[in-house]
Formats: C-alpha cells, sequence, structure tokens
C-alpha cells in the first residue's frame, strides 16, 4: 500500500496513464484552513507547462476536491483529492512491452505483478505519483505555518553545475531567487549555466541528474521520536520514495566521514537568550531530535532514465538481446520539478512528526 505517516496519514492512488492521480489525507485536525488556490499554486509548480526544458506531456493538473473541506476548513474526515490524467499516450510503451527500459522498473515490475501490469508511463512507479504528495504537503505545509515552521528547497547543483549559497542566508530571501528562473536556483549565474547544460544534454538525447537542498526553520527544539521514527529517519523514508531520488545526507552528511570530532561536533552558544550551535554540521538534529537550528538535508537525484539515446537490453518474450531508444515525452532533467515535490515530503514527515508530539494541535 502506499500509505506514509501515523497521525498525518497520507495515501496515493492512481497511476500515471490511468483516468487520475491523487490522495488521501487523513489526521488534519478539524478546522484547518485548506486553501484549494493555494494547492494549485504548488501544483503548478510541479507542472512542465512554461518549461522550456521539460517533458512535452501537457497536463493541466486541475485540482478537484472529493472530500473533507467545508467552507474553507478541514472538517476532521478523510480529505480525498486528484487531478484527471488527460494528455496519455499510451502507444510508445505498448511498442515496448517486451523490452525493459534500463533505469526504470519494469523488469521488477513485471516479475512482482505479472506481465499484465500497467507501466504505461511508469505505471505507479512514475513521477507522476508525486502529484499527491504536492497536495498533501500543501496542507502539511499549513499546519507547519501557523506555527511558525517554514520549509524551502532550491537546487543546488545540475549535472557539473554548482550553485553558491550562503548558508546564513534567511530562508525567505533563498526561497524567493529560486522562483526567478526555470531550474529552481538561488545562485542566478549557475542557474544559467545549469540551463545550458539540461538543453545541451536534450540535444545529445541524454539526461542530467543533481541535487536538491532543503530547510526547515522554526522547528521547536525535541521534535522527532528516538530511532526508528528520528527526524532523518523520517524524512529520509518519504524522501527516498520519491522516484529519481537515490541518496540523502544531513547537514555535512558524507563530509563528517573525512573530519575529526573537534571539527565536526557544533559548539553550543547562547543567542538572545535561547541555545544555538555556532556551526550546523548536525544539520539541526541530535539523538534524532531537533535542535532548534535549521533542519537542512540533500537529495542526489538521478538522470532522467527515458533518453533518446540507444541503450542495451533484453526481449523478455524470446530471451534475446535487444537495443531500445525510449520513446515518448519526458524531461531531460527531473532536477527542477522535483523541488516542490522535496518541500512536500519534508513538510509531511514534519506534520507526522509535530501531530504525533504534541507541536501540532
Amino acid at each position: 500500500m502506499m500509505q506514509f505517516g501515523e497521525r498525518f496519514r497520507v495515501t496515493l492512488f492512481g497511476s500515471s496513464h490511468g483516468p487520475e492521480v491523487g490522495v488521501e489525507v487523513e489526521g488534519i485536525p478539524a478546522g484547518t484552513p485548506i486553501e484549494p488556490a493555494r494547492i494549485q499554486e504548488d501544483l503548478d509548480r510541479r507542472r512542465p507547462v512554461g518549461r522550456r526544458l521539460a517533458t512535452r506531456r501537457h497536463e493541466e493538473d486541475r485540482l478537484v476536491v472529493d472530500s473533507g473541506l467545508l467552507e474553507g476548513r478541514s472538517d476532521g474526515a478523510l480529505f480525498r483529492a486528484h487531478v484527471a490524467n488527460e494528455d496519455v499516450q499510451r502507444g510508445p510503451y505498448d511498442r515496448q512491452r517486451d523490452t525493459p527500459r534500463p533505469g526504470h522498473a519494469d523488469y521488477p515490475a513485471r516479475v512482482r505483478f505479472g506481465p499484465d501490469a500497467d507501466l504505461s508511463g511508469g505505471g505507479i512507479f512514475s513521477g507522476r505519483m508525486t502529484v499527491g504528495l504536492v497536495i498533501a504537503g500543501s496542507i502539511a505545509t499549513t499546519l507547519l505555518s501557523a506555527r511558525g515552521v517554514e520549509v524551502v528547497g532550491y537546487t543546488r547543483s545540475i549535472g557539473p553545475v554548482d550553485a553558491e549559497i550562503w548558508e546564513g542566508e534567511p530562508v525567505s530571501a533563498v526561497r524567493d531567487r529560486s522562483r526567478t528562473n526555470e531550474v529552481g536556483c538561488p545562485d542566478r549565474d549557475a542557474a544559467r549555466r545549469m540551463e545550458e547544460a539540461i538543453a545541451e544534454a536534450r540535444r545529445e538525447g541524454d539526461s542530467l541528474g543533481g541535487i536538491i537542498e532543503v530547510r526547515a526553520e522554526g522547528l521547536p527544539v525535541g521534535l522527532g521520536e528516538p530511532f526508528f521514527d528520528s527526524v532523518e529517519s523520517s524524512i529520509a523514508h518519504i524522501a527516498l520514495s520519491v522516484p529519481a531520488v537515490k541518496a540523502i545526507e544531513f547537514g555535512a552528511g558524507f563530509r563528517a566521514a573525512r573530519m575529526k570530532g573537534s571539527e565536526h561536533n557544533d559548539p553550543f552558544v547562547w543567542v538572545q537568550g535561547n541555545v544555538r550551535t555556532e556551526t550546523n554540521n548536525a544539520g539541526g538534529i541530535l539523538g534524532g531530535l531537533s535542535t532548534g537550528m535549521p533542519v537542512v538535508f540533500r537529495v542526489a537525484v538521478k538522470p532522467t532514465s527515458s533518453i533518446a539515446k540507444a541503450q542495451r537490453t533484453v526481449n523478455l518474450a524470446d530471451r534475446s538481446p535487444a537495443t531500445l531508444s525510449v520513446a515518448g515525452r519526458h524531461d531531460p532533467c527531473i532536477v527542477p520539478r522535483a523541488v516542490v515535490v522535496l518541500e512536500a515530503v519534508t513538510a509531511i514527515a514534519l506534520a507526522d512528526l509535530g501531530l504525533r508530539g504534541g507541536f501540532l494541535p
């Protein structure tokens, strides 16, 4: 079952080329403001329309709320919403049914669910399923915002191009700058070079990956549960469920392996009567609990698997070697459209922990 959360429970439904994709959310406190227009704004950030460097699949993604909303507020019951799949083209996938696409879930999914599994557009493994995450994440963001928590994601790198970002800059400024370009990067010069790199990969029939960084500020000290439901565990669980995300690190992350304890430990200091740390190598988390510092993590997004270049595969029908060029409409780089998705899943994980720990009503 495609479900996440204990108190803020999110269940995805639908498939890439089915009639619809959407989400059911349980645990929204009665009376919580839910603005369909606000959710639509987040859905529009995920859409490819208006992006020169994205897929040519043009879905309107018009939000339809099926239940759980009464006069602009949650009624405390199950919230259900969806968007229709309208620009569906099954032909290219039907022709490739017996030749699993390299980098995709086609082969293990056929073994797991049988040869008749609907894998058009990736089926339930498609990035299209993140529509439901964005809807639920928008509601979770509303819950967190009411308590002064802000979650902001942005592109840190694409392919060989890295952005320069000052970690002490307010997240509001980082957010505003990252939304002025197509790749979602607050470093304008790097954003231009990222766009050029994506365009070049597309011309070559290839694709690029990258790194998305997310910051969550305003969290109280002590949020999270030790061990299996720690802040890191919860965020990592749902973040690694996002298609194409292959790795995650918090704070200094993998750099910590090359540091000494005296370098990695964050010294405690008093700041305006509150305990803070001089550095944030821990990424705002100690023992699985939030420290009051910004929670900072990064995810690695793999290059889009669907590429026009010829790749080696096999023919499952006659057990022969085969060559495949993936047809259809695909992003040469999924990173820019995934930024809002990573913001959404972060908000979902934090809202669930907040409801469990009493930080949220």
